[in-house]
């Protein structure tokens, strides 16, 4: 598959079974992560990556976290499985420092990008991936269970595994709506 039509075709895969990418899938897709714009070579980022009794351990989290929330039974059964939908997990974070020259918001953004390298690198290998935030994302308790800092944020989950369906190309869209020029 070429570039532009990687990318003009790009869609999410929410319906993912094993197996995961392989070790050399993997580096490829980390690889990818890390081409990413990175203004000052801070690296500002790190990759959690969830697989077999990583995927239980993010459940158990998601679970303290949303008892301490006040969730239901309903909703921690949901919260303990949603890292199960797919055979790998990876948790995107940002890893920010203070710099005098790239904000905080740029440091964050550049983790924004190495996800959906990750996610693009994941298609181009004939994987299928999704990139999921929610409440969680956001979650201190999640953050700290993970042994985040206080700066740090989580940017996405990233799930990947192979598609268990061939999901249709979704229309072209016209980009015209979200256009002006100066």
């Amino acid at each position: 598959m070429d570039a532009l039509t990687l990318l003009t075709t790009r869609q999410s895969c929410p319906r993912l079974l094993a197996p995961a990418p392989d070790a050399a899938q993997l580096k490829l897709i980390l690889d990818a992560a890390v081409r990413v714009p990175d203004h000052g070579a801070l690296n500002p980022w790190e990759f959690i990556i969830a697989e077999a009794e990583g995927l239980s351990r993010l459940g158990e989290i998601f679970v303290e976290a949303a008892k301490a929330n006040g969730g239901d039974e309903a909703f921690l059964t949901k919260a303990e499985g949603m890292p199960k939908r797919a055979p790998m997990v990876i948790t995107v974070v940002a890893k920010t420092q203070a710099h005098p020259k790239v904000p905080v918001l740029e440091q964050q953004i550049a983790a924004g990008c190495a996800a959906m390298a990750m996610q693009q690198a994941a298609f181009a290998l004939g994987l299928g991936a999704i990139w999921r935030t929610g409440d969680f994302a956001f979650d201190r308790k999640v953050h700290q269970a993970l042994g985040l800092g206080d700066d740090d944020q989580i940017v996405g989950f990233l799930y990947l595994g192979t598609p268990a369906v061939d999901a249709p190309i979704k229309a072209p869209r016209d980009p015209s709506p979200y256009v002006r020029y100066l």
